[in-house]
C-alpha cells in the first residue's frame, strides 16, 4: 500500500472498488508550522475514463488495483489504437489513444521495460519506465563553448515531444528523459 507522498504518474490505485491511474501529482506545502504537506492528485477512472481530483496527507494511505502486471513492449500504433506485445507469452493487448494520454509522446518503436495492467484479462493501462531514450530531430544548432552555462533550448525528439535541453546539444544526438517529470537527464 502506498503513501501518498510516494505515488507517481501513470500508478494504478483502487478508490471505491474501481481502478484509477495517477494523471499527476502537485506538492503543497504549508506555510504555518505543524501543518502537513497537503498532495493534490488527479485520477482518471479507468473504466468510466472520468477525472477524480482528491488531496490527500503525505502519510495517507492508498490501496494498489488488484491487477496482473505483465512486462510488454511497443509494437505499433494505427489511427485509434496502440499494440502492445506481452514478453512471456508473446500476445497482443491493444489501448485506444486517448487511454495513453500523457504517455505516447514516450513511446518509441520496440520500447522494452513497459508494464501492462491486466484486469480480467483486458489491459486497463501501462505503466512506463523512469527513463526513455530519444533521438533529436529538431533543435536550434549548437553554440560552441555553451557547456559552461545552465542555459537550455527547446528540441523536438522523434515522437514529436519537445523538452528543454542543454545549448550545446545537436540534432541526431540521443537523450535519456524522465517519464515522470518529461525533462532532460543527460545524453544517452
Amino acid at each position: 500500500m502506498p503513501k501518498a507522498s510516494e505515488l507517481k504518474r501513470g500508478m494504478i490505485i483502487e478508490i471505491n472498488g474501481d481502478p484509477h491511474a495517477v494523471k499527476s501529482v502537485d506538492c503543497k506545502s504549508p506555510s504555518s508550522r505543524g501543518a502537513a504537506t497537503l498532495y493534490k492528485i488527479r485520477f482518471n477512472n479507468l473504466h468510466t475514463r472520468q477525472k477524480l481530483d482528491e488531496s490527500y496527507k503525505g502519510d495517507d494511505f492508498l490501496k494498489d488495483a488488484d491487477c496482473i502486471r505483465t512486462h510488454v513492449q511497443y509494437s505499433y500504433r494505427d489511427d485509434e489504437m496502440v499494440t502492445f506485445m506481452d514478453s512471456e507469452d508473446y500476445s497482443q493487448h491493444t489501448l485506444s489513444i486517448s487511454d495513453l494520454e500523457g504517455q505516447l509522446e514516450f513511446m518509441t518503436d520496440g520500447l522494452e521495460g513497459i508494464t501492462a495492467l491486466l484486469m480480467d484479462g483486458q489491459i486497463i493501462g501501462v505503466e512506463l519506465p523512469q527513463t526513455v531514450t530519444m533521438s533529436i530531430v529538431d533543435t536550434a544548432p549548437s553554440i560552441k563553448g555553451s557547456s559552461a552555462t545552465g542555459r537550455t533550448k527547446p528540441a523536438t525528439m522523434t515522437t514529436g515531444l519537445e523538452i528543454q535541453v542543454p545549448e550545446y546539444l545537436e540534432i541526431g544526438e540521443l537523450v535519456k528523459i524522465h517519464t515522470g517529470t518529461a525533462k532532460f537527464i543527460s545524453r544517452a
